[in-house]
Parts: structure tokens; sequence; C-alpha cells
């Protein structure tokens, strides 16, 4: 049987989450915030408990979760009779943010293919380069859909399996 962890052990977590997120391209706070909304008890935080809970300003969380929405990672709701704003975990977020950085690939992908074709003499290094970095993102951009489709079927699967 596990033990309840300790509240340290739930604020080195939230900020590993938060390193891991840097790590990433997006401010640590903003990992922060993610990684608290993981572990809370309950479904959904609001700003001013995140802001407790972090030891962060309001006018910080405000901007770390106004770029978590718009990153879709996580929904604002408003309950209703309070003027506060609450944060959770976006559903499907996962496959979301994969998706996401899917769309940057592509586009790195699509930039590759414009080199080559500015790109001299077939046997040039600069042409070698393009082209061996083409071939491994169009590699990557089959298997990455091939992948998606895998996951999305264990989850129907899964859901199946869970329902009465």
């Amino acid at each position: 049987m596990k033990t309840k962890p300790t509240t340290a052990a739930i604020e080195q977590f939230v900020e590993d989450v938060g390193i891991a997120m840097e790590q990433s391209g997006f401010p640590r706070m903003a990992g922060k915030v993610l990684g608290h909304l993981l572990v809370a008890p309950e479904s959904e935080v609001s700003a001013d408990d995140l802001a407790k809970q972090l030891r962060a300003s309001r006018g910080s969380i405000s901007t770390m979760t106004r770029l978590l929405i718009q990153t879709g990672l996580i929904d604002r709701v408003g309950r209703r009779g309070e003027r506060k704003d609450y944060f959770r975990i976006k559903g499907d977020t996962w496959s979301g943010i994969l998706r996401a950085r899917m769309a940057q690939i592509v586009d790195l992908h699509h930039a590759i293919e414009r080199g080559i074709e500015l790109i001299g003499p077939k046997h040039s290094a600069p042409h070698t380069r393009l082209c061996d970095m083409h071939e491994f993102y169009e590699f990557f951009e089959k298997e990455f859909q091939a992948i998606l489709e895998r996951w999305e079927k264990r989850k129907r699967q899964t859901a199946r399996d869970t329902s009465p």
C-alpha cells in the first residue's frame, strides 16, 4: 500500500515539471502551474490558490495561465455566482501537445524542402545535409501519424473496457 506523498515531495514534483517544461521552451512558472494542476486534489484550482501554493504573484499566474490556455494545455472555467477564475487540465492534452509539436516539425520540413530547391549542386555538402534532414522528417511525419492512430484506437478500447 502506497503512503500519501509528503508536501515536500509534491513541491519537488511541481518543480521538476517546471524544469522539464522550461527545457521545452516554456517559462518555468508555466510548468509549475501545470505540475500543480496535475497533482492538485481538486479538478479545478483558482488563480488565487495557484499564486499561494506556488508562491507567485497574481500577475505571473495570470500570464502563465494565459500561455497554457493558448497552447491548449489547460482550460479556464467559471463557477456560477463567483468572480474567480479557475483552471483545470484540458481533456486530451497530451496528444494535443504532440500534435502542436508535429505542426512545428511539418513547418520545418516544408522549409527544408524550399532549402533543397535553393541549394546548388546536388552533391554538395549543404544539399546532402538538407536531403538527410528532409528524409528524416518525412519518415518521422509518417511514423508519428501511425503512432497517433494507434493511441486513439487504444483510448477508444480503454473507454469501452471501462464503461459500465
